[in-house]
């Protein structure tokens, strides 16, 4: 498959989707890349600053929004690459509006336009919420093959979206690929997120929220990493494929908090267990031999590197940790753990 050089990137403001641009225009040199976002809570203009204006354009637009984006594809793409998402569980369980509409709607609208202006590819970033909860065995894994079983609103959203993915290439021929991937970690997460809620707090030496036993299983990946996976199968894997994509990195949410306040030198007394969601899946864990298999993928960072390099880039951007923990979501997280 020749080099796709023209990109329109959704989501593209938010954490993993600007990860995503910035490596995609250090790799493909030449690409151009239209970035579309909605900045909703989560997307964020400082997330791109510093990028060549001369190869990545922002379009700020709604992807259920049929005209904005088939104005914004007017030129036509290689690729489209959906980040745009409501991503939040626990955001879900209160109101699951917003997730389908998003979701599950703006998914149908992008890949209409990806037909109708002839995009080459069409990739469709993932989750692997959308295959349940694992038992608690070393020897269960999520494969590519794993039943659909979402357990939260966010996560069958999710999985509606894969569905409409492959109705797509089913019935009208588009090329679609999807990518699942277990929780990220890296610089410029919204700090309503797990880690960088945990980073953030414990900086301040607030108390750090760990639901329930702090015992629930997660998969964790380096946003890098992830986004050198999602680069691989936009530009090599087979149309039509799932990749799951994994860093072999299971941990308890438990150690994950003693891995930060390790790190940063603070007391384990500052960790806080609070009351656990409804339906919190206990564990994932994602075998991604497939990816290493066809592609050649592998991670480059390993937990202690890659949380070395986190801690730090929060450090070194404390105005950012500001700017993002002021306001509206200084609200929901009052609402959602209680004040402290």
């Amino acid at each position: 498959m020749r080099e796709m050089k023209k990109l329109f990137v959704t989501g593209g403001a938010g954490f993993i989707g600007s990860a995503f641009v910035r490596l995609a225009l250090e790799e493909i040199p030449d690409c151009q890349i239209i970035n579309f976002d909605a900045l909703t809570y989560a997307g964020n203009l400082d997330n791109l600053e510093g990028l060549d204006e001369r190869r990545h354009r922002f379009v700020r637009g709604d992807i259920c929004d049929d005209d904005a984006v088939l104005a914004a594809l007017e030129e036509g793409a290689d690729a489209v690459v959906n980040f745009a998402a409501e991503s939040h569980v626990d955001r879900s369980i209160h109101s699951a509006g917003d997730f389908i509409r998003t979701n599950v709607l703006g998914t149908q609208v992008l890949l209409d336009a990806a037909r109708e202006r002839k995009v080459r590819r069409f990739v469709q970033v993932s989750t692997d919420e959308v295959m349940g909860s694992l038992p608690e065995r070393d020897d269960a894994f999520f494969t590519e093959e794993s039943p659909f079983e979402p357990n939260s609103p966010y996560s069958a959203s999710k999985a509606a979206a894969e569905h409409l993915c492959r109705a797509a290439r089913h019935t009208h021929g588009l090329d679609t690929v999807v990518t699942r991937c277990g929780n990220n970690y890296g610089p410029r997460q919204f700090p309503e997120k797990f880690l960088p809620l945990m980073l953030s707090n414990a900086m301040c030496d607030e108390p750090v929220p760990v639901y329930g036993d702090g015992r629930n299983v997660r998969d964790w990946i380096h946003v890098e990493d992830h986004c050198r996976a999602i680069l691989a199968v936009m530009r090599r894997g087979r149309a039509g494929e799932t990749y799951n994509v994994g860093a072999r990195n299971e941990r308890r949410n438990v150690e994950v908090a003693e891995s930060v306040l390790n790190a940063l030198g603070k007391p384990p007394s500052l960790i806080k267990f609070v009351k656990d969601r409804p339906g919190h899946d206990r564990r994932y864990a994602i075998n991604p031999a497939k990816i290493e298999r066809e592609l050649g993928w592998r991670p480059l960072e390993t937990w202690e590197s890659g949380l070395e390099k986190t801690i730090r880039w929060y450090k070194e951007n404390a105005e950012w940790v500001a700017r993002a923990r002021n306001g509206a979501y200084r609200e929901y997280y009052a609402k959602q753990y209680g004040t402290t």
